[in-house]
């Protein structure tokens, strides 16, 4: 396996965490910027969640680059295995959109939070990592069926070390104050 793809995944998720908490924090000035007409390039004429949809998409494509690298499938294996990848990336990404829009959610108001928001919010987290933990044993019998055994534990190895990276940077949040 190559490690040295791993480095650049999670340089780019820096990236997606960082201007993703800063659109978070800063959506109002940049509504209020794009209100203004300014005259700057297309990408400042973006609003936030154009922008981060154009992150998560390359995040995206760079994670199936980074698979694909890895995983030395056949021509066969690919052609069974890119449709069943593509259905499962699809179900992550929507959990991980609430997982995103929870996170946004807690680091605008976790400062003014009561003690039921604060337990609401962990059981929402609990519920999609509870989520994403399912979706990867459903989809370990359709991964078999076109990847044998070892092949499906490396791919969700890849799977696992690239959520892990993309977690440590959406962690990034402050803690809350009891």
């Amino acid at each position: 396996m190559n490690q040295k793809k791993f480095p650049v995944i999670t340089l780019m998720l820096v990236a997606f965490a960082a201007t993703s908490s800063a659109l978070g924090q800063n959506s109002s000035s940049a509504k209020k910027d794009a209100a203004k007409g300014s005259t700057a390039d297309d990408a400042s004429k973006l609003n936030p969640n154009d922008f981060i949809e154009l992150l998560r998409n390359d995040i995206r494509s760079q994670k199936k680059q980074i698979i694909a690298e890895n995983m030395d499938l056949s021509d066969a294996e690919a052609e069974k295995f890119w449709p069943v990848y593509d259905q499962y990336a699809a179900a992550l990404s929507r959990i991980y959109d609430t997982k995103i829009a929870l996170l946004n959610d807690y680091a605008e108001n976790y400062s003014s939070m009561t003690g039921e928001q604060a337990e609401n919010y962990i059981r929402k987290r609990a519920e999609v990592e509870q989520s994403i933990m399912q979706l990867r044993l459903k989809y370990v019998p359709a991964f078999r069926k076109v990847l044998s055994g070892r092949e499906t534990a490396l791919f969700y190895q890849l799977d696992w070390r690239l959520g892990l990276a993309i977690d440590v940077e959406l962690v990034q949040v402050p803690l809350i104050n009891p």
